[in-house]
């Protein structure tokens, strides 16, 4: 704390100092009906033409948030829940929609789903902020469009493209708690008639709040374009990302002792993993060809290439043991689109895609020294999925549309889906949107649920099935005041069947399978006031009832002992849905003057959750055990003053009050005691961040 305090004593004599900031007035941040989003459609639309509720992040509002990652700038947004393993450095970041889990949302850059196909999400922590333009986030059945995975919802996040007639040159640093810094550049303009390219680059690195907690991580990308306005616009984009990282596992109960193993120290009362530890080198290419030759016809093709590489290093207190575990995805695909308008009122989209996923796992087993056993062993598979859609929109008049569409999709390991969707629009005035859509979504296996090579602890399920459902979305949108008012009110459902889930079978090995299912009704609501006498004040509020559903296991499920009746089976067991927060809220009030002064003030609540953990007893008999992470509050401020033409300083505090709460619980066993307890996986405390940015 003491080596932030520097920045925190410049920040204020520069801010209260007279100096004059450059004289322009500042940007505002207006929700309007006549927004365009990309996403929901796969083509430009206003939003009062899009069916479902829909999230618009631009970069003002990426400035303004203060927001350190992709999940904390979206999280307890309408129908967002962020959730991490503990927010330390490395932990991974998820963002669930309506209830779902991670994977249940496609997350893309540029349109490029970017989850791993290993564990079906993406990790909202590894990417940068500074590279992106805008986020859309549109809720709702996307699987038409979007294919395996879009159920709750899709975020695209569209990246940084040079201007016209000017040069985009930024760079900027900021330290702050844990010994925490980041360092980033970026630059872009158009060098040659028509082609330009934006380029970024950045470094972060921190302690971390807990011991083992750590972060090293590098980032580059670049876009460069050939724009010919709507002739053609030819876009090539890659990014590379390289991360280390510490895995702490869960906090010990209080009066735990550290433990150690031939002078070696395996867990204290902080960590209960001070050797584990995580590498990731993920890189992205993808090629956008696209243009509008004629006023009735348009296309978009694109070709992509994903590389993701996973290393774990895991030692087991119990022995010293331990595994190295390699894991490559390698996703090589096309897909492509035209959309045609052979009537006034009528569009007609049609497309199609084609994905083939690579996926190798090489593990080593460890002694208790911490080296390679030499008893190495691979597995690997290969899958596609090819999928071809239509969809189709009919506005008669200015007071509403409807759209339909369907998809059929082929996956290699379970078979083929069609998969349709319909919704319908009314604009009783132009400021008003009433939407409603209603679509099947489905979720394949994750290639780790598929093959994951067996061991005495896990194994995979190549009998699995995909989860299927329908999600129904009504949406009311109201801008108000010449826009200084904006308003959504959204109700949800969705079911899915054949929830996927890991649980133990009769020899205590995890393995995954399908259960009875689950659903969930929900309503959100959010309201935008202002810019009003320097003031913006944005509420969102989301009630989420979810409640999932096992269905009732046979001896022929799990492989029991022959002493196990043939026509055993569980009750089947209604429940509030796992790690589901009922209720949300978030409250942002900014204060923006013509001087270049922001500061953001926000608060969140999440409402309590609950986590079931199966306990082994005699097979087949098993015990649930419900435990409950507490509801919390927190509250963050963000300040930033921009100096003259080119300077910005800026300072954050987050967990401003230095709340207490916890994110996840996983079990621990006290090898001293033999002790075995769930514990919880603490978010972080009070940290703060200074920075300063120059820009031209």
């Amino acid at each position: 704390m003491k080596k932030v305090l520097p920045f925190v004593l410049l920040f204020s004599l520069v801010v209260c100092s007279p100096v004059k900031a450059e004289e322009k007035k500042s940007p505002e941040t207006i929700v309007t009906m006549q927004e365009v989003v990309v996403t929901a459609t796969k083509v430009p639309e206003k939003r009062n033409d899009i069916p479902n509720a829909v999230i618009i992040i631009d970069q003002n509002d990426i400035q303004m948030s203060g927001a350190k990652s992709l999940g904390e700038l979206l999280a307890n947004e309408p129908g967002i829940d962020w959730q991490t393993y503990g927010n330390y450095g490395g932990a991974s970041q998820e963002i669930h929609i309506r209830g779902m889990r991670g994977n249940a949302s496609q997350v893309l850059v540029n349109g490029m789903n970017i989850g791993s196909p290993s564990l079906g999400v993406a990790d909202m922590g590894k990417l940068a902020l500074d590279n992106i333009e805008r986020i859309e986030v549109v809720k709702g059945s996307g699987s038409v469009l979007y294919g395996s995975g879009a159920m709750a919802g899709t975020v695209n996040i569209i990246t940084k493209a040079p201007q016209r007639d000017k040069m985009d040159l930024k760079i900027g640093a900021g330290y702050g708690s844990q010994n925490t810094y980041r360092i980033a550049a970026e630059n872009g303009m158009f060098v040659a008639g028509d082609f330009g390219y934006y380029l970024t680059a950045g470094r972060t690195e921190t302690d971390g709040f807990r011991d083992n907690s750590w972060l090293r991580q590098n980032d580059v990308s670049i876009k460069m374009v050939l724009d010919k306005r709507d002739t053609l616009n030819v876009s090539l984009y890659g990014d590379y990302i390289d991360r280390d990282y510490g895995m702490p596992g869960v906090k010990p109960p209080e009066g735990t002792h550290d433990y150690y193993i031939d002078g070696e120290k395996f867990y204290n009362s902080e960590s209960a993993a001070l050797l584990d530890n995580s590498t990731d080198k993920d890189g992205h290419i993808v090629l956008n060809v696209k243009g509008e030759p004629l006023s009735w016809f348009g296309y978009n093709l694109k070709g992509f290439y994903t590389n993701m590489e996973n290393n774990n290093y895991v030692r087991y207190a119990f022995d010293g043991t331990g595994a190295e575990n390699w894991v490559t995805n390698k996703v090589l695909g096309a897909d492509g689109h035209m959309d045609i308008y052979p009537f006034e009122g009528i569009k007609v989209l049609l497309g199609g895609e084609y994905k083939d996923f690579d996926w190798e796992n090489r593990n080593d087993s460890l002694d208790k020294t911490g080296s390679s056993t030499g008893a190495e062993s691979t597995t690997k598979a290969n899958v596609f999925t090819k999928g071809v859609f239509a969809e189709i929109e009919y506005r008669p008049s200015l007071y509403g549309k409807v759209l339909a569409g369907i998809r059929h999709e082929n996956h290699s390991a379970f078979g083929s889906e069609n998969l349709p969707l319909f919704g319908i629009v009314i604009n009783p005035v132009e400021t008003t949107a009433l939407k409603i859509s209603h679509g099947k979504h489905f979720l394949a296996p994750t290639l780790n649920d598929l093959y994951w090579p067996a061991d005495p602890y896990t194994k995979g399920n190549s009998a699995l099935k995909p989860e299927i459902g329908w999600h129904t979305d009504v949406t009311i949108e109201q801008s108000l005041l010449k826009d200084k008012l904006f308003m959504t009110l959204s109700y949800f459902h969705w079911n899915v069947d054949d929830k996927i889930q890991w649980e133990p079978d009769s020899q205590g090995v995890w393995c995954p399978i399908n259960l009875a299912g689950y659903e969930a009704n929900g309503i959100e609501a959010g309201i935008k006031i202002g810019p009003l006498y320097d003031l913006l004040l944005a509420l969102s509020y989301t009630y989420t009832d979810a409640e999932e559903e096992n269905r009732a296991y046979t001896k022929q499920d799990y492989g029991w002992p022959p002493d196990v009746p043939p026509d055993f089976q569980y009750t089947m067991v209604k429940r509030r849905a796992t790690m589901t927060p009922e209720n949300q809220f978030r409250g942002d009030l900014t204060y923006q003057n013509k001087s270049g002064l922001t500061a953001t003030a926000t608060v969140r609540y999440v409402g309590d959750q609950l986590v079931y953990n199966t306990e082994s007893t005699t097979y087949p008999e098993t015990k649930t055990v419900t435990y409950t992470i507490d509801a919390y509050w927190t509250a963050d401020l963000k300040i930033k003053q921009r100096l003259y033409k080119h300077w910005t300083l800026s300072l954050s505090c987050d967990n401003l009050f230095d709340q207490e709460y916890d994110t996840h619980l996983s079990s621990f066993t006290d090898q001293t005691t033999f002790k075995t307890t769930m514990s919880a996986y603490p978010g972080a405390g009070r940290s703060v961040f200074a920075g300063v940015t120059y820009e031209f």
